[in-house]
């Protein structure tokens, strides 16, 4: 079993214990350690074991547990707030057409998609990167795209005046909508998983064989916790800015509520990424009545884990 695994087997079987260690993980000075002593890091903990601390974080915040590799620095863990935000507060922001809402909500969907697929749990059947997954993972792209900027192309299209509608369009629609196609952009690609299965291991780390059950199974709750990261980034700001410009000092000072929206999202995002990423364990379970027969078979263990990924 994987350092990283055996890590989180150990120090993460409570939602306090992973949630601090996600604060540690995310910090974005990880991001300058260059690839030389990412990779010397890993070789120390092949060598001494998970006691030290640096190279543990250097290697969880860096490489793909499953697979080894080492994660492109746009995709890593800790860019994934200084990446993601910007774009996530664009594509809430009034555009004054559909096409430039279409390409917001492109650029959102391209970078987690690129993040759910560099940190997804592939086994070593699905390292490479086929032409049927690069089709469905732009199809996803395209699509998640084209539906999140239709509340943009009605109200610009058919210049909606009706003050239900607007609420509905410009504030309701947006936090559910945006939770259900980052969830549909996980199951998308990150597809593979459950078609092809991930690797299990009993409790002695050793791997029993490959399961789709428990693929998609975890493609199921990393795609649960990704609705609800930016479903609720997109939804509070809303909320709470609807009521609090209320108020005589905002209705007074109009002007700092896109700066005020701003802040809010990326306070939001801040303390949510780590919430989402320890709301379900990285070192998933899945019971024996959940294996597939010829798994099974070989072995008397009575649950089984995996990796479930980001």
């Amino acid at each position: 079993m994987d350092w990283n695994l055996q890590f989180w087997q150990s120090e993460g079987k409570t939602f306090p214990q992973r949630f601090y260690h996600w604060i540690d993980i995310l910090d974005p000075l990880l991001l300058l350690k260059p690839t030389k002593e990412i990779e010397r890091s890993r070789a120390l903990l092949l060598t001494s074991g998970p006691d030290i601390t640096e190279s543990l974080q250097n290697e969880e915040a860096s490489v793909n547990p499953v697979t080894g590799n080492i994660i492109p620095t746009i995709f890593r863990p800790p860019a994934f707030l200084p990446v993601t935000a910007p774009l996530a507060f664009s594509i809430i922001l009034s555009h004054k057409g559909a096409k430039q809402a279409f390409c917001c909500q492109a650029l959102f969907h391209a970078c987690t998609g690129g993040f759910n697929l560099a940190n997804g749990s592939l086994t070593e059947d699905t390292k490479e990167f086929p032409v049927k997954q690069m089709l469905l993972s732009t199809g996803a792209v395209l699509y998640c795209a084209f539906v999140g900027a239709l509340p943009h192309y009605i109200m610009t299209r058919y210049k909606v005046q009706n003050p239900s509608m607007q609420l509905f369009l410009k504030k309701i629609l947006p936090g559910p909508l945006t939770a259900i196609l980052c969830a549909f952009n996980v199951l998308v690609i990150r597809g593979r998983e459950s078609e092809n299965g991930i690797e299990i291991m009993d409790s002695k780390g050793s791997i029993v064989g490959v399961s789709q059950n428990a693929g998609e199974k975890a493609v199921r709750e990393t795609a649960l916790s990704r609705a609800l990261l930016f479903g609720t980034a997109v939804c509070i700001p809303d909320v709470v800015l609807d009521y609090v410009k209320r108020t005589n000092v905002l209705r007074r000072n109009l002007f700092v509520l896109g700066p005020l929206r701003a802040v809010m999202m990326i306070s939001i995002l801040g303390l949510m990424i780590p919430v989402s990423f320890s709301w379900i364990p990285q070192l998933g379970t899945i019971q024996r009545s959940l294996i597939e027969p010829q798994i099974i078979s070989s072995t008397e263990e009575t649950e089984f884990f995996y990796s479930r990924g980001i």
